[in-house]
């Protein structure tokens, strides 16, 4: 596996959601002594040549220096920020994790950018997404500019469901069993969407088992 996805790809971290469940940007939660956007944005920076954030309110993301990319439609939470990023990319592929994930693997980023460079060379293919705990991680996967019509008809008529957006596109679909031979426990898949999801990483096995 390579050590960096030096042409091909974007890296796009997704902060344009609302935090309806959670009383503060989620991205800015401190975790064992860093924030997560600032955590996964080194990270990104450190595989990818170019890397975004999407977000809606650029005020509060300046400090990173990363470029950013608003909505372009309307605001239909992921669908929208990653139409968006996949028209502004200069690659024909973007990456994109959800900034509340505070567990991301480098190898794992890698597995799934690789896959989709392999498959995309073979025929095309507009997304490739992992699939852990028989459960789809469309906030953790790779995007071609041929799925733009797609995110752009969904969007526009307000059909905001990834999973079956994902059902009805080419989708090449990497299975469990090659996701834990580099995250067995699906530590790169952990997002923070409540206090309660908050308080069980941040006071549980999780940082001592797993680390940062």
């Amino acid at each position: 596996m390579g050590i960096r996805m030096k042409q091909g790809i974007t890296g796009v971290i997704l902060s344009g959601g609302k935090n309806r469940r959670f009383p503060a940007l989620k991205g800015f939660i401190n975790i064992d002594g860093a924030t997560i956007i600032e955590k996964n944005l080194a990270l990104f920076r450190d595989i990818f040549d170019e890397v975004f954030i999407s977000t809606n309110m650029p005020e509060r993301y300046f400090y990173l220096g990363a470029p950013m990319i608003g909505d372009v439609l309307p605001s239909r939470g992921p669908m929208s920020g990653i139409y968006s990023s996949l028209i502004n990319a200069k690659s024909d592929c973007i990456f994109v994790i959800a900034c509340d994930m505070p567990f991301v693997k480098k190898e794992a980023v890698l597995l799934i950018c690789e896959k989709h460079l392999k498959m995309f060379s073979i025929k095309q293919v507009d997304a490739t997404i992992p699939v852990f705990n028989d459960e789809l991680q469309p906030l953790f996967g790779a995007y071609s500019k041929t799925a733009l019509p797609h995110f752009k008809n969904c969007v526009l008529n307000e059909k905001t469901s990834m999973k079956r957006l994902l059902s009805e596109i080419n989708t090449n679909f990497i299975g469990e069993s090659d996701i834990i031979t580099i995250d067995p426990d699906g530590r790169s898949f952990v997002n923070i969407n409540t206090m309660e999801d908050y308080e069980r990483i941040a006071h549980s096995s999780w940082l001592i088992a797993h680390g940062s």
